[in-house]
Parts: C-alpha cells; sequence; structure tokens
C-alpha cells in the first residue's frame, strides 16, 4: 500500500500523468512491480493508461479529493476562527480545483465593514493573494499551462498581466513565505495569503479586510500570524 501511494504521490507532483519509465526512474522500485501495482490502480480506476502508454490520476480520485476538500473546509475552521481573534479580519481557506482558486472556508471578521467571499466561490489565481500563494507550489511550467489556458484579465490597474512578472512575484511570495493583493482584484481590499502544505490538495489560507485596516505597515505584522496558523495547522493535518 505505501508503495502504491507513493506512485500516485509521484504522478501529482509530475502533474498528474508519467510514463512507466519515469516512475521507475523517481521511485526506485522495479519496472515488473510499477507495472503490477499500475496495473492494480488502473483496474480500480485511481489511475489510468492513456492511449500513449502513459499513467494518469484516474477519475475515482476526484471522489476522494472532494470529501477530503469537504472534511478540510470543516477542520479549518476553528484555525480560521483564531486567525479573526488574532488579526480582526476575515480569514478564509482555498484549494486550487483545476484552473481556479475555490473558496471551501471562511470565517468573518467582527467588523461592520468587513470581506466576505462565498464559500464555493471560484477566482482566477493571478490576481488574488490565495490564488498566488497556491501558484507558488507549483514548478514555473505549471504555472505557464495555468496561465495559457485562463488568461491575465486585468481586473485593477494593479493586476499581473504579464508571465514573466507574475513569476518573478512568485519567487519572492516563496522567499518571503506569503503573497500579498495588493488591491489587484478588487481597489479597496488587501489580502494576505500563505501556503498550506501537507494538505490533500494545494491549499492558502488567507486574511483579507479594507486596506484602510490593512495597510502596508500592518501586512508586515498580519503575515507571520498567518504563517503561523498555517504552520500549526499543517502540524495537525500531518498528526491526524
Amino acid at each position: 500500500m505505501e508503495r502504491a501511494f507513493e506512485l500516485l504521490e509521484h504522478l501529482a507532483d509530475a502533474g498528474g500523468e508519467m510514463a512507466l519509465s519515469e516512475l521507475t526512474e523517481v521511485s526506485g522500485l522495479p519496472m515488473p512491480t510499477i507495472y503490477r501495482l499500475m496495473r492494480t490502480l488502473v483496474n480500480h480506476g485511481y489511475v489510468r493508461q492513456e492511449p500513449s502508454k502513459r499513467y494518469a490520476l484516474g477519475p475515482r480520485l476526484i471522489r476522494l479529493g472532494e470529501g477530503a476538500n469537504r472534511l478540510l473546509g470543516t477542520w479549518a475552521r476553528p484555525v480560521l476562527a483564531r486567525l479573526v481573534d488574532d488579526v480582526g479580519e476575515t480569514a478564509n481557506m482555498a484549494v486550487l480545483e483545476g484552473d481556479e482558486a475555490v473558496y471551501v472556508a471562511q470565517v468573518p471578521s467582527k467588523h461592520s465593514m468587513r470581506m466576505f467571499t462565498e464559500v464555493g466561490r471560484r477566482v482566477q489565481p493571478h490576481c488574488t493573494g490565495v490564488g498566488k500563494a497556491l501558484l507558488s507550489q507549483l514548478p514555473d511550467e505549471r504555472v505557464r499551462d495555468i496561465l495559457g489556458r485562463t488568461g491575465m484579465a486585468a481586473h485593477t490597474p494593479n493586476t499581473f498581466t504579464d508571465q514573466d512578472a507574475l513569476l518573478a512575484e512568485l519567487r519572492r511570495i516563496r522567499e518571503q513565505g506569503f503573497a500579498l493583493d495588493d488591491e489587484e482584484q478588487e481597489i479597496g481590499v488587501r489580502c494576505v495569503a500563505v501556503p498550506l502544505r501537507g494538505a490533500p490538495a494545494l491549499t492558502a489560507l488567507s486574511v483579507s479586510g479594507p486596506s484602510g485596516r490593512m495597510t502596508l505597515e500592518a501586512v508586515a505584522d498580519v503575515a507571520p500570524i498567518v504563517r503561523d496558523a498555517a504552520d500549526r495547522f499543517a502540524k495537525e493535518l500531518g498528526g491526524a
């Protein structure tokens, strides 16, 4: 079972599709062993074999992933509630589904003027804090593929509309450990987001608020708090 799960992880890390020879190289397992395991996974729908003979993640994993995402949103609510108490602004969690960031959990701020995003809302990743935190967890090639399909529409004058500029921004995000939506999706709104490592899907936590309260000076204080919350949650997930 451990070997089968490792092969699924290798497929996911490679973008969902690999040749048998590539699986042999990255896993270190003998080719006959990999072939037997992959045939079992194919027979149960967790892997499919393409006409090219390459192996790809199968449709039966979707049901497992959707169930895990629903549970993840439930587990995240206490973490988001603590973030709201610590920061005073709305806290969110989003995952990458296909080419979009999808909000799966939110706890609203107690302020009368607050940010609100419906759970289930889908947004383009290039112009949002959670979206950039999600993209920062992918190799540049995958990011270019996603942006090529979604385009980079300008929602405000601050939106990134050039792939190279966004890739440079993603490198900064990886170095500093958090993403900033500096009024890139909506004028008057700032958002700080961080990757959630160890989640069942690419995931990010964020805190968003009016730019009048979420000043750039405030961002410097908020970012470490969101990072710490994500680190604690990741440890909880790892121990689950």
